[in-house]
């Protein structure tokens, strides 16, 4: 709901009053008196299509679904002006009678007054309706505002638990490979220990003959 549209709409609902007022008083008056007091209500009148043009420009200028009810309300409002105007019209031919006036007063102005609060009733309900709608949209945007600040934050932390497994997956790649050199090492020192006890085998094998060479020729003398 705008906040524009809502000023104008007071300032119009509150001149709208005081215009029907004064078509009352002018309906009773005569001479210049009335001729005065018409011409406050012609100058009222100028006003409230103003505001009306002002409402207009500010409600074609909001979001399609706020738009589309603003415009309604205008429309109310339009009417309810023409009202106006055409109960000034009646007021200032001064082609009635006293009698006709008086008539007129008691049936035609009343129904049109009437009907005119009826209208600004309707309009005061309409306006209620909008705000509690904007009420909801304002509560539905602060939930919005919400869930995605708490999708934020939970992409964040899946960010740093990702970064953590990556590192962790770094760390175990280091490992393996450390394992993996670990295990090559000790290949080659089994195989170093193994050709080693062949070399030592083969020593104590020709030692172990040459002693008993030695002794063979020993006895032989």
């Amino acid at each position: 709901m705008s906040e524009v549209f809502e000023g104008y709409e007071r300032q119009y609902c509150e001149l709208s009053a005081n215009l029907s007022k004064k078509c009352t008083a002018a309906g009773a008056l005569a001479g210049e008196q009335k001729k005065q007091k018409l011409s406050d209500v012609r100058a009222g009148v100028e006003d409230a299509e103003a505001l009306i043009r002002k409402m207009d420009l500010e409600a074609r200028s909001l979001q399609p679904n706020v738009k589309a009810v603003l415009l309604a309300k205008l429309r109310e409002y339009k009417s309810d002006l023409n009202n106006l105007k055409s109960e000034v019209k009646r007021i200032a031919s001064g082609n009635l009678n006293a009698a006709a006036r008086d008539e007129l007063l008691e049936s035609g102005m009343a129904d049109t007054l009437t009907a005119s609060a009826d209208q600004r009733s309707r309009l005061m309900m309409a306006t209620e309706r909008l705000n509690q709608s904007g009420d909801r949209i304002k509560d539905s945007r602060r939930t919005m505002l919400e869930t995605e600040e708490l999708g934020v934050s939970i992409l964040q932390d899946l960010h740093s638990q990702r970064q953590a497994l990556l590192h962790a997956n770094n760390t175990l790649h280091g490992v393996d490979d450390n394992i993996g050199k670990s295990k090559k090492i000790l290949t080659a020192i089994s195989r170093r220990m193994s050709r080693n006890k062949w070399i030592i085998g083969t020593i104590i094998a020709v030692l172990i003959i040459a002693i008993a060479l030695v002794l063979y020729f020993k006895l032989a003398k």
